[in-house]
């Protein structure tokens, strides 16, 4: 009897490289996602690499009606329920600084989309009484910057909201890990100015699967990036307010 791992935003490069993982484990993946083509190749590899079986279902996080068909497909499966979640929209600053309208659109991707989801999935998994949900943020989230508030803000509540899940579903043996990834080579990043401690799909991939295993509670990807934001969450505002970084 194999796990099955739910995946919202399996279009992504991290989901992709995380579900291969998963799949050697001869795990079920319930791909979520907007592309349909895209998933469907996905889902195809999967199966070739191990995994007990691939469906594919259209997810829109800013739609709640999407929700139901991956949670009845949830149900019918056997064995420990997790879900691993990697959406999330970061449009330029600039852009949203014109048009404040794009807010809402971005807290829905980064935060209350996914959060809307995994409180109706909740419930599922406290029967069963086992399983994990990883929950991808980002270090934009650990405080505000002028280059990107309104992604970190979003993240920001992600990740209390991950804490506050964790508080509650601890109590019935499921695990929820939040995973602060620094910069990885995706399509996120691509056309941005050269970013330091870059990390890749692949390594990101490996470090949630570790995470897993030790039932950390939080990790960094890559693991300096823990050291960077102690630092950064400490210096003092009169001072950070006036920093680019």
């Amino acid at each position: 009897m194999s796990d099955t791992w739910i995946i919202l935003g399996a279009t992504s490069a991290i989901a992709r490289a995380f579900m291969r993982d998963r799949a050697e484990t001869g795990a079920t993946l319930i791909l979520c996602g907007r592309d349909m083509d895209d998933m469907a190749g996905t889902a195809a590899d999967l199966r070739a690499r191990g995994a007990a079986d691939a469906h594919v279902l259209r997810l829109d996080v800013r739609d709640a009606k999407t929700f139901q068909p991956i949670l009845d497909l949830a149900a019918d499966q056997h064995g420990m329920l997790n879900a691993a979640v990697f959406t999330g929209s970061m449009p330029d600053q600039a852009v949203i600084d014109e048009t404040p309208a794009m807010i809402d659109g971005v807290v829905m991707d980064s935060f209350t989309g996914p959060a809307q989801f995994l409180q109706r999935l909740a419930p599922m998994m406290e029967v069963r009484g086992g399983g994990a949900i990883v929950g991808v943020g980002s270090v934009a989230g650990d405080r505000g910057r002028l280059g990107n508030y309104v992604y970190g803000a979003a993240k920001a509540g992600f990740a209390t909201y991950l804490s506050g899940l964790r508080n509650r579903l601890g109590r019935s043996g499921v695990h929820v890990m939040t995973v602060k990834p620094g910069p990885v080579d995706t399509a996120m990043t691509w056309g941005m100015e050269s970013m330091p401690f870059m990390t890749t799909p692949e390594a990101a991939a490996k470090d949630i699967a570790k995470g897993l295993r030790k039932e950390r509670n939080v990790i960094y990807t890559a693991g300096i990036w823990r050291l960077i934001m102690l630092v950064i969450r400490n210096v003092p505002e009169p001072i950070f307010k006036k920093m680019s970084i």
